[in-house]
């Protein structure tokens, strides 16, 4: 089995919808999707998303299921007497504790412990493992049980935020890596497969992340969206 992992295009927050740019990309991967047959499509119950899916969805016919734990993670920490989005930490704040670092720890560490941050966690574990169970993979520990092993293709349209947490899950690390360590920019699509190299026992592999090619297909530059400066001066985001 193959998972599709695709983040909306080029945001109007504002408007929980997409920009004209956002629009163009939103195009370009219809394009490239609508060649590859997929079993199923999900899509995060947001404007954002569910525009971008669009698109895709009006040149294919396909239709799209809604989970509302693909909605962008909205675990919040409180911090100097105020809500926080968890996963948006300066560097040397979180690089410091060794416990981000673990899968095990890191929802121990005090600040993730003050907010809603293990309940949000937990609704993206579970949606993740109901959705690969409906699929033929049930979750056993750090491994997946090929109760029913196929070839199907599913595809999920969502946002950077809950494809960090739900890549941790699969794949046993902590989320803290994901969402500082990498950057899946608008409508960039990651590729999970299955892989059972002992009957009836499965991990899953990484084959291709945050990958961009149909806009530069397009001559369609990638949106800064979810980046940060490269540099202190720069009077880019910070």
């Amino acid at each position: 089995m193959e998972i599709w992992i695709v983040r909306h295009a080029d945001p109007d927050y504002e408007h929980d919808s997409i920009t004209e740019k956002g629009r163009r990309e939103a195009s370009l991967l219809a394009e490239r999707l609508a060649k590859t047959e997929f079993s199923a499509v999900y899509c995060s119950p947001l404007g954002r998303a569910q525009d971008t899916a669009s698109y895709y969805l009006k040149k294919t016919g396909k239709k799209a299921e809604t989970l509302p734990w693909l909605h962008e993670f909205m675990g919040n920490v409180v911090q100097d007497g105020r809500q926080q989005i968890c996963w948006d930490r300066l560097p040397a704040y979180w690089t410091a504790i060794d416990d981000y670092y673990s899968y095990e720890k890191w929802l121990d560490v005090p600040l993730m412990k003050d907010g809603d941050v293990e309940r949000h966690y937990r609704d993206v574990c579970n949606g993740v493992d109901e959705l690969f169970a409906r699929h033929g993979y049930a979750h056993d520990g750090r491994l997946y049980k090929a109760v029913k092993p196929n070839a199907d293709r599913i595809l999920l349209f969502c946002h950077f935020g809950v494809e960090a947490a739900l890549l941790s899950h699969i794949f046993h690390i902590s989320p803290m890596i994901l969402w500082h360590n990498f950057v899946a920019l608008p409508t960039s699509v990651t590729r999970l497969a299955s892989v059972e190299r002992e009957q009836g026992t499965v991990i899953f592999n990484c084959i291709q992340f945050g990958d961009l090619s149909h806009l530069y297909a397009g001559n369609e530059e990638p949106s800064f969206q979810a980046r940060f400066c490269e540099q202190y001066t720069d009077d880019t985001r910070h």
